[in-house]
């Protein structure tokens, strides 16, 4: 998803199916005064089956340089988790601290508590 700024991204995941979508950036680029122009940025909507169920309270995603990578643990019981969707926020440097669940029991943490730390 190049081009696009983090808060431009939707991201929503039920047990079966993750849906990216991204807004078109900036308005009126289409108006500005160019000869010619090789592409546009967004709008953008990729939806994709996944072939396992995920916890879609435990979804993770990043995006640097216009790829978005998506972590989604598989579900570990037979439960219905409702869909989640949210948009991705920017966060500062974490200058080498961990942010993640790496050794840890995964546990859903929405945005205001990771702001936090």
């Amino acid at each position: 998803m190049p081009g696009l700024e983090p808060q431009d991204i939707r991201i929503t995941v039920s047990m079966d199916k993750v849906v990216l979508s991204g807004s078109e950036r900036g308005p009126k680029q289409h108006l500005r005064d160019l000869i010619i122009s090789e592409w546009s940025v967004g709008p953008y909507y990729r939806e994709v089956e996944l072939p396992e169920r995920v916890n879609p309270s435990l979804v993770n995603a990043t995006y640097g340089n216009g790829i978005v990578v998506v972590s989604m643990p598989l579900l570990t019981k037979e439960e219905h988790i409702e869909p989640q969707e949210f948009t991705l926020t920017p966060l500062e440097s974490t200058r080498g601290e961990h942010v993640g669940h790496s050794g840890k029991d995964m546990t859903p943490v929405d945005m205001s508590q990771r702001a936090k730390k």
